[in-house]
């Protein structure tokens, strides 16, 4: 850690079994309980492919990830890398871009609470749970980064054992009958409404951005990388079981529900997975299944809240972000870079009443745009570190992007694919104005504040230092 976060450190609170369950509880948000049908109703059952192959390519960005960070395990993670391999404006941008998705997305998570809660307490507003929520978990990030770690892992426990619970439920309907007097429903449905594809390739295709935003958090897992207790064991095994967890948990549990429900009545009556749960006869499905979408939500804003403060406390470490954000509190946690990031939350609890509903909307649509430009700096940013390596030490990295680097530059092409698809819908289509326009604002930012003469005087003083000490 460099001199400029004032010899403290971020503490190495985080184990694995932390690490293993936030880098899933982060991949498993609100979006595959609620989020789904919506991208059923594009795909039909070719969602399965959807999800199965976009999978695929969040494996590999991972391992480009994992790559950079067991070599080097820093808290700002991806915008440290940016800086060092693709120049200090691909490092500022990318760090301020992924704080600002960060704040974007925790804004739609705290509004969410607030409508889950009306199902129990339909008379309070809805800000004072959106509130509540900010407090809470304002507090819990202020703790020691185990607090965190330790929340995070119940969140995301709730999340799974719920995801399984269906699985396997619903497995039975299909197999032998559960719920449905002993008559398997088999898995006909999945091709008896239309075919495998009723929208054809089109539909697949125009579902990927969705997909896509369902995964957006997974990358959480290199930001954690400066606080965990063993980076190259922990690491490495989280990423390594990503691609194969997605499977089981977003394939898997779609592959359940379009088999039990024609994918055509997914989503117009309700929640796929209350109706599965009530079938067997559980009465409270629905409230069971609100407190889990509740948890997820609260875990979805936890892990904004940790990440927008490890950014905002490496941009300060680049005098790049005010001074104090660098400052570390007696538990080893960026304090003042923590309250930052929920004091802009606070703007979003007010927004969310003041600005019409569909202006909220594009400020999400940022956020999609924002998390595609994190993950392809992120390949972008390994493609030049594996190119400034030399051959003895690639060979004894521990740690390899398999089949690089096609997989690399195969996963860029992707990216950059799901862009272009933005601009087929017109509710996506505000992203590719938005996302550039902050973009650039961002360039304006760095050249306005005079941020590249400061890199530059930095560099030449320590070139000049280098060539004082001599051969």
């Amino acid at each position: 850690m460099s001199s400029h976060h004032q010899g403290k450190e971020l503490q190495r609170g985080l184990e694995e079994r932390h690490i293993t369950l936030m880098s899933l509880g982060a991949a498993i948000g609100v979006g595959l309980f609620l989020g789904s049908a919506t991208a059923i109703q594009m795909a039909g059952p070719g969602i399965l492919f959807a999800y199965a192959f976009s999978g695929m390519i969040m494996f590999f960005i991972m391992r480009a990830l994992g790559e950079m960070a067991i070599q080097r395990p820093v808290a700002g993670s991806f915008s440290t890398y940016a800086r060092e391999y693709l120049g200090p404006l691909a490092g500022f941008i990318t760090g301020w871009n992924y704080w600002f998705l960060w704040v974007t997305t925790c804004m739609a998570e705290i509004t969410a609470v607030g409508i889950y809660m009306e199902y129990w307490f339909p008379t309070v507003p809805r800000w004072i749970w959106a509130l509540a929520a900010l407090v809470l978990m304002t507090a819990v990030n202020v703790m020691a980064v185990k607090a965190y770690g330790e929340l995070e892992f119940w969140f995301a426990l709730i999340k799974i054992v719920t995801i399984t619970a269906m699985i396997i439920v619903g497995a039975a309907m299909i197999f032998w009958g559960l719920g449905n007097g002993g008559i398997a429903t088999g898995i006909s449905n999945l091709w008896n409404h239309g075919g495998l594809f009723p929208h054809g390739l089109k539909g697949v295709l125009l579902s990927l951005q969705m997909v896509m935003f369902a995964y957006l958090g997974i990358e959480m897992i290199g930001v954690t990388a400066g606080e965990v207790k063993n980076p190259e064991k922990s690491l490495s095994r989280a990423i390594d079981t990503v691609f194969w967890r997605i499977l089981l948990f977003y394939v898997g549990a779609l592959f359940v529900i379009m088999s039990i429900y024609p994918w055509s009545e997914i989503g117009t009556k309700g929640s796929p997975f209350v109706l599965t749960f009530e079938q067997i006869g559980i009465k409270s499905a629905a409230g069971i299944i609100n407190f889990v979408v509740l948890t997820a939500a609260l875990s979805s804003c936890n892990s904004g809240i940790f990440s927008t403060a490890r950014m905002l406390f490496d941009l300060a470490g680049h005098g790049e972000a005010p001074k104090r954000f660098g400052k570390i509190t007696k538990t080893g946690v960026p304090g003042f870079a923590v309250l930052a990031s929920a004091v802009a939350l606070l703007i979003g609890v007010l927004l969310n009443y003041i600005v019409p509903a569909k202006v909220f909307t594009w400020v999400t649509s940022i956020a999609t745009f924002g998390a595609i430009w994190t993950w392809g700096i992120i390949l972008l940013s390994q493609i030049r570190y594996r190119k400034s390596l030399k051959l003895e030490e690639v060979k004894q990295m521990k740690y390899k992007m398999p089949l690089f680097p096609y997989t690399s530059y195969i996963s860029l092409a992707f990216l950059a694919f799901v862009i272009v698809l933005l601009a087929f819908s017109p509710d996506t289509r505000i992203a590719l104005i938005i996302g550039p326009v902050w973009l650039l604002l961002l360039v304006g930012s760095y050249f306005g504040k005079g941020f590249h003469k400061r890199e530059n005087k930095r560099i030449s003083a320590d070139k000049s230092k280098f060539e004082r000490m001599g051969p």
